[in-house]
């Protein structure tokens, strides 16, 4: 079983790559129909998270928000 490490908590994700590049792009394109009642806008972070496991370009671009986030909150 694959994890993700995200503000420091580990989220386990499924263990088959297609199962979550799957899982990711149904998260993000939820999120993009957040205005639906049960869907919202929360799922298009928790979709790049799933994505960032196996996907470097969608790696790099969350943890440099992550860093980003952390700074901000610092100042």
């Amino acid at each position: 079983m694959a994890f993700v490490r995200f503000a420091g908590r580990k989220v386990t994700v499924p263990g088959s790559p297609w199962m979550r590049k799957t899982a990711g792009a149904a998260l993000i394109g939820g999120g993009a129909l957040g205005f639906l009642p049960v869907l919202g806008f929360w799922m298009i972070p928790l979709g790049v998270v799933v994505l960032s496991v196996d996907s470097h370009r969608v790696r790099r671009v969350r943890r440099r928000t992550e860093v980003w986030w952390g700074r901000r909150r610092r100042s």
